[in-house]
């Protein structure tokens, strides 16, 4: 029977110590990550940029970091600078701040905090989450635009044809990006249902015709309009196009606006969108969470954690956090 000596017990010790100092600056970050979100609105920019970074993850690369995934190597150039990434430096730059108060927290872990934030802080499940991740060191760590087999963006989704992985259609679009990542159809379904929250903007994603601004505002995205789960405002920027009346409420309504027959031109109806209702595999997941906030949360919940976690490096095999 093994009996520890004092060396390996003082060892064990300060390991110990170490290891709680650091669990308590990522406890204190994650509570001042969630009020600065809650303060800022930024919900759906943190959430667009832990799945950008993740979102290049590849099954068929062992290798890490090649691998893509939540490295955190979208805060380096020339992955940041990619089409599909207009407008997250806005993300980074929000997290700066955390990164530079809380130093024990990597970069990859902080990304990924603050998807989860996000998600629990505008209404919806507590994700739940493991930390850890090693961070990518360099830029060396970010995968080609072609890399994945599509035409750009290393890999992430399109809106609407043409689709870079040569798709000739959204429900195999949608598949081929998805598969590749590991995700099942119900996955795919539950992760489209984050589409609750936030706006595509013409000058970040060019998918809508709406900029930024009060000019360009839809009669959801005008300033003032009660978007928050809690029925408030809030202080944001306004423009843009949202797929949700509520955009900064995470609930299940993407899925009861989608299924409503007739579109609201008010908000946005991609084919990816359109795709989770007429396609006969994804339609039952998509009644399902339509029917059932509860079946949503539920599903979503596994599916994201599963994102946060695509290609991570975790050191010593990750931790998690006490319960609050």
């Amino acid at each position: 029977q093994f009996k520890p000596d004092a060396r390996s017990k003082c060892v064990f010790s300060v390991f110990s110590l170490k290891m709680a100092g650091k669990i308590q600056q990522y406890v204190a970050c994650k509570k001042a990550l969630t009020q600065f979100i809650g303060k800022q609105n930024c919900a759906p920019i943190m959430v667009r940029l832990a799945w950008h970074d993740s979102g290049n993850y590849d099954k068929r690369i062992s290798e890490w970091p090649a691998c893509g995934g939540a490295t955190g190597s979208i805060r380096f150039a020339p992955e940041i600078n990619y089409g599909a990434n207009a407008g997250l430096a806005k993300g980074l730059k929000f997290l700066e701040p955390m990164k530079a108060e809380y130093p024990a927290v990597s970069w990859a872990d902080l990304i990924q905090m603050g998807s989860a934030c996000a998600i629990e802080a505008t209404g919806g499940p507590k994700i739940p989450m493991k930390y850890g991740r090693v961070e990518a060191a360099d830029s060396s760590a970010c995968p080609e635009e072609t890399s994945r087999g599509t035409g750009g963006n290393a890999g992430l989704p399109d809106a609407m044809a043409p689709f870079g992985c040569g798709a000739q259609d959204a429900p195999t679009h949608l598949r081929n990006i998805f598969y590749r990542m590991g995700f099942d159809d119900e996955g795919i379904v539950a992760l489209s249902g984050a589409h609750t929250l936030g706006r595509a903007f013409k000058d970040r994603s060019g998918t809508v015709p709406n900029a930024s601004g009060e000019e360009n505002a839809t009669k959801y995205t005008k300033s003032g309009c009660p978007v928050r789960h809690d029925a408030t405002s809030g202080d944001y920027m306004p423009g843009g196009k949202s797929w949700t009346e509520k955009w900064l409420s995470f609930d299940n309504s993407y899925f009861t606006t989608l299924a409503e027959k007739q579109a609201n031109p008010e908000l946005i109806r991609f084919p990816t969108d359109e795709a989770l209702f007429q396609d006969e595999k994804f339609r039952p997941y998509f009644e399902k969470f339509a029917a059932s906030q509860e079946d949503f949360f539920e599903a979503y919940s596994r599916a994201h954690k599963k994102l946060s976690e695509l290609g991570a490096k975790f050191e010593d095999g990750g931790f998690t956090l006490p319960e609050e």
